[in-house]
């Protein structure tokens, strides 16, 4: 489920201030059935799957004991939300990239919801909560698993005579010969990737964001070595730039504008009403002698704010979250397409059970990463994301840069000691 024009699967999410009681009156977005207490707010980023703002309101107005109401933002929703909590003017329920951050947790921003989970807890996947755990109490509850993947358009890679990539070098080359008059080789969004391929960057070079023991993973000859390809590719006119829509919509692969984006799961449905069996999915290529192909999953995650009305909310996100399997499953196969969040659910998802579909899936499985871990903070991730882009875009030297990072991931890791 993606604003398809924002970055929203980067996981960089949202502002705004459109409410679906607004915009959707028709389709129920404001209940109308708040008592004296008042409705509950719950915050939705803006999606742009077709029926999903309008399945947020409906699950809100079929919730037995009303009085919800569901509003949805685009824009940087996350510094909407974080500038929200601060005031005190945030909502009852929220949505979240990957769950509450460290800071929201330790602070006391956030609201405890083990409880909510009871038997449940178990069949969550074990990465998507793990990630919005700390000192084995629940502060986020994952709603689908979402990844991020190559897909291509087979008939012009045979036409090319050029096969899936393997490598990152292989990547190149293809990209190279997919580049064709008005087709360019490859869409790794607007800005080449620099906002959008850190996680990949990193694991396809055999590294991560941080060691096991609580350390930056990332100064590495091979992560490197990495960059610089990328920023080769950057400015050798292989890649598409300047697209009408960013990375996470198809339309640049829809339209023909490139032979190869990098894009999400859930634009697969839309990929293949317009395309057919002329598509197929990679993950992103091994980088180096060490690397092996990789792939980013993540959730966003429901949360309740400690300073709302806390005992209402959480009886809300437990029977949307945790007692309504039917509508977690509508959620994730519905509007666009998605994992879902837990494993009994995912026999029943009958889009991702054969085909091209089930590939795509598979992949969470067989190269699947968890999009950050829970003591990546914003600051770090702002700091990654801007070397990616001095590097990828500006041609900075990449060990620098990346010795720069590791310098206030450092900083930062010492604000929690392990």
């Amino acid at each position: 489920m993606s604003d398809y024009g924002v970055s929203r699967r980067a996981v960089l999410a949202g502002l705004g201030g459109l409410t679906l009681a607004g915009a959707l009156a028709a389709c129920g977005g404001d209940t109308g059935r708040g008592g004296s207490r008042g409705d509950l707010r719950a915050w939705f980023h803006q999606y742009g799957e077709q029926g999903a703002p309008e399945a947020l309101a409906r699950y809100a107005r079929d919730y037995p004991d009303g009085g919800v109401r569901v509003s949805s933002f685009p824009g940087d929703y996350d510094q909407k939300v974080s500038s929200a909590l601060v005031s005190g003017d945030g909502p009852d329920v929220f949505e979240f990239a990957n769950g509450p951050t460290i800071d929201m947790i330790t602070s006391g921003q956030v609201a405890d919801l083990t409880d909510l989970l009871g038997d449940a807890r178990s069949d969550f996947t074990p990465a998507l909560l793990g990630r919005m755990t700390q000192d084995g109490r629940v502060y986020g509850i994952p709603q689908v698993t979402d990844t991020q993947l190559l897909v291509y358009r087979k008939s012009m890679l045979d036409q090319a005579g050029v096969v899936p990539p393997r490598t990152l070098d292989e990547l190149v080359s293809a990209a190279r010969a997919l580049n064709r008059g008005t087709v360019k080789g490859l869409f790794l969004g607007n800005n080449g990737g620099a906002d959008v391929l850190g996680g990949v960057l990193l694991w396809s070079s055999g590294r991560d964001y941080l060691t096991p023991d609580h350390k930056p993973g990332f100064v590495d000859d091979d992560v490197a070595a990495g960059l610089r390809t990328m920023r080769g590719l950057f400015t050798s006119g292989d890649l598409l730039l300047g697209a009408p829509q960013d990375w996470a919509d198809p339309g640049a692969l829809i339209a023909g504008q490139t032979a190869m984006q990098w894009t999400g799961l859930w634009a697969l449905p839309a990929i293949r009403a317009a395309l057919g069996d002329d598509i197929g999915v990679r993950p992103f290529p091994a980088i180096g002698a060490n690397g092996a192909p990789s792939v980013p999953f993540g959730a966003y995650g429901t949360v309740v704010n400690a300073r709302g009305d806390v005992e209402r909310a959480k009886k809300f996100v437990q029977w949307l979250w945790v007692t309504r399997t039917d509508l977690q499953l509508d959620w994730a196969q519905a509007y666009g397409l998605h994992v879902p969040a837990r494993r009994s659910l995912v026999p029943q998802a009958t889009k991702l059970a054969t085909g091209l579909y089930n590939e795509a899936a598979d992949l969470v499985n067989t190269v699947g990463r968890p999009q950050t871990p829970l003591l990546w903070t914003p600051r770090s991730a702002t700091a990654y994301r801007d070397a990616l882009d001095r590097v990828i875009r500006g041609g900075a030297e990449p060990m620098a840069e990346l010795r720069s990072v590791a310098s206030v991931v450092e900083k930062e890791l010492e604000r929690f000691p392990r």
